[in-house]
């Protein structure tokens, strides 16, 4: 079994050992809230002398969301989970990655008894197997487990009108790790020296937002801004969308648009879209 898989397991055991140690939500409208959903997707094509060509394709992806909420009379404390990971396999070449990503995210609010109310948070971003650049004949590993790690914290306002949206504000203080991939992630191009740990202090932007566009389709929308107050072309995007249709208990469509922008990585925004049908489980 490779690394990466066995990873990617220990994730998954992971968030059912958090499911099983979940207080049960009580009989009144405090206490604990917790949701644990699991979706597979898997995409394979062969073909035997077919005279119009094409490759043999074997691909597949497995995404595992958590919430655990404790929501009190005087605070909320919100605590989310996203693990995911895929790989494709094209004709001869070996299977490479397609998908790969950790994230958490705590958020403890005070209720004041308005719509806006003070917040404290912190949130924690990987992945799971090394990243490659693949060219004809060589491939290059760029990343790994932790390397890049990035962590956030922050305190502020939340403002929250309606269930379905919520967006919060607040000064920031941004980490980000790496070990034996700190170029471009970490290091400082104007130095000398090569820096493997970069904390960037300023401000941050969250909002959630989730609306049932019908019967069986959810859009699901995530916008994380961060800016180190120096220049509006340095202010770092994580724009996270999905469409997501049930088609059965079990079978659903998903459709994932995500757009990212980060200077000190690439100048030109990154954008990845997914479409996928597979299997949905819920475990709790």
């Amino acid at each position: 079994m490779s690394t990466h898989t066995r990873l990617f397991i220990c994730f998954l055991i992971l968030f059912s050992v958090m499911a099983a140690h979940a207080q049960d939500t009580t009989a009144t409208q405090f206490g604990w809230k917790k949701e644990a959903v699991g979706n597979l997707s898997f995409t394979q094509t062969s073909f035997d002398n077919w005279v119009q060509g094409g490759e043999n394709a074997v691909a597949w992806q497995a995404d595992v969301n958590a919430k655990f909420i404790d929501d009190r009379e005087k605070f909320n404390w919100s605590n989310t989970g996203k693990v995911s990971f895929g790989r494709i396999k094209v004709g001869d070449a070996e299977s490479r990655k397609a998908a790969d990503e950790i994230k958490l995210e705590s958020v403890l609010t005070y209720k004041l008894g308005v719509y806006v109310n003070p917040y404290i948070a912190a949130t924690g971003l990987t992945q799971i197997a090394t990243g490659y650049i693949y060219t004809a004949t060589t491939k290059t590993a760029i990343s790994a487990f932790m390397d890049p790690g990035y962590f956030t914290q922050s305190f502020g306002v939340g403002y929250s009108p309606v269930a379905e949206f919520k967006s919060r504000l607040g000064a920031a203080l941004k980490e980000t790790f790496t070990k034996d991939y700190p170029i471009p992630y970490a290091d400082d191009p104007k130095t000398k020296t090569v820096e493997k740990t970069k904390i960037e202090v300023g401000a941050e932007s969250v909002t959630d937002f989730s609306k049932k566009l019908s019967a069986n389709i959810i859009w699901t929308s995530k916008l994380e801004l961060f800016s180190n107050l120096k220049q509006a072309n340095e202010i770092d995007v994580n724009f996270d969308n999905i469409f997501s249709a049930k088609v059965s208990t079990y079978i659903n469509v998903a459709l994932n648009v995500k757009l990212f922008y980060d200077r000190d990585i690439s100048r030109k925004r990154q954008l990845k879209q997914v479409l996928s049908l597979g299997m949905s489980y819920a475990f709790l």
